[in-house]
């Protein structure tokens, strides 16, 4: 079990006061409804974050010096819980609003080439695009991949001389394709690796050091809510990349006033202004709650779940467009039906009360660690009730 982050008592709690640190207690803090099998989309709250953001609107609610310094603690509280499931120093974590704007600090401070597959969730193309036409000193390189999956193979193919960065998911929000940041790094050499880790983020023990920024949140897998972003910067990330979106915490003073000093050389450097201690508490509990049970406890958790809704679909023939490998996808399954069949399947789907995504031909089925029995035995209903209209 990793050692706890400093600034933390007794750790993430249930509701009953029953600590979070086991496997077992973990799976029993989940109390969403029946039949949600959508954590790709969003976490419901996890009982430790719910009782931490009460405590904290209590605290703000009084005015009371002490109680403001108590909330104000949480933004340090969580760079440090975010640097252990990193592996790095907490000074290299920053806060940000969301995962877009952290990729966001990324890419507008990048020159060169950045090769990105037009295939990924919006925030990256959109922002490599953003970026090459404000400033005038990045490319875009779109990369060609097969089913949405950026391998080794896909990337060493498309690498030119001019190529300064990689962007990339960790985990593909269409398919669950896990991409190997390892192998990745082994492709690219020298350059900078950009890491949109949203969808693995505290469910897979993922190689963390062979990138050099990472960006995330809190409000899927760790069920901490929005507003829990956060992004990492190695040290050759903050030699190369040129701050811009950098604000009055962006420099090495406190409070600049009276002349408007040169950004700092550290991670503050691409900040804006000055996190919410509130959301910071609900990250700092999520990602507590994470070191404290294990991440690859959890990864082989979420493991048995995937494996229960892959052996659903084969029982009732649906084609799965995922990875099958444990070693290639972490908590997403998409069905790909036929175009015709899309409606019909998420009808189904809802009629029964299970909750999932539908996009762009696929039904994305996301379970977590503690999906019931229950909400299986409703995803199973759902399909055999899908089956049952083509007969």
């Amino acid at each position: 079990m990793a050692p706890r982050a400093p600034g933390w008592g007794a750790g993430p709690r249930i509701c009953d006061n029953r600590p979070v640190n086991t496997i077992e207690a973990y799976r029993e803090s989940f109390e969403e409804e029946p039949g949600y099998l959508d954590f790709a989309a969003f976490g419901p709250l996890s009982p430790t974050v719910r009782e931490e953001a009460h405590a904290d609107l209590e605290a703000l609610a009084t005015g009371r010096p002490s109680g403001l310094e108590h909330v104000g603690q949480h933004v340090g509280n969580a760079q440090a819980a975010l640097a252990q499931l990193l592996g790095s120093k907490a000074e290299q974590v920053t806060l940000q609003p969301s995962t877009t704007e952290g990729i966001m600090h990324a890419l507008f401070g990048l020159r060169g080439a950045a090769l990105v597959s037009p295939g990924e969730f919006a925030t990256m193309p959109v922002a490599t695009q953003r970026a090459a036409d404000a400033l005038g000193v990045l490319t875009p390189q779109w990369l060609d991949t097969p089913d949405g999956r950026v391998t080794p193979k896909a990337v060493r193919n498309a690498l030119t001389d001019d190529t300064t960065a990689l962007v990339v998911s960790l985990v593909d929000f269409r398919t669950g394709y896990r991409a190997d940041l390892s192998a990745l790094r082994e492709v690219i050499g020298d350059r900078l690796l950009i890491v949109d880790a949203i969808q693995g983020f505290g469910i897979v023990d993922a190689d963390y050091a062979a990138a050099d920024v990472v960006a995330g949140n809190g409000y899927k897998w760790l069920r901490a809510g929005r507003g829990t972003g956060f992004a990492w910067f190695s040290e050759r990330a903050l030699d190369r990349l040129t701050p811009v979106f950098s604000g009055i915490t962006g420099t090495d003073m406190l409070l600049p006033i009276d002349g408007v000093p040169q950004p700092s050389r550290a991670a503050n450097a691409f900040t804006v202004a000055r996190p919410d201690p509130a959301s910071a508490a609900r990250l700092a509990a999520g990602a507590q709650e994470a070191i404290d049970v294990g991440v690859a406890a959890i990864e082989q958790e979420v493991a048995i779940r995937v494996d229960e809704v892959l052996a659903l679909a084969d029982r009732h023939g649906l084609p799965v467009r995922s990875p099958r490998q444990p070693g290639q996808r972490a908590g997403i399954v998409a069905l790909a039906p036929e175009p015709a069949e899309v409606g019909a399947l998420a009808a189904a789907l809802a009629n029964v009360g299970v909750t999932v995504t539908t996009r762009d031909g696929n039904i994305r089925i996301s379970p977590h660690a503690g999906t019931t029995a229950a909400s299986m035995q409703m995803l199973d209903e759902a399909f055999g009730a899908f089956v049952g209209t083509r007969l």
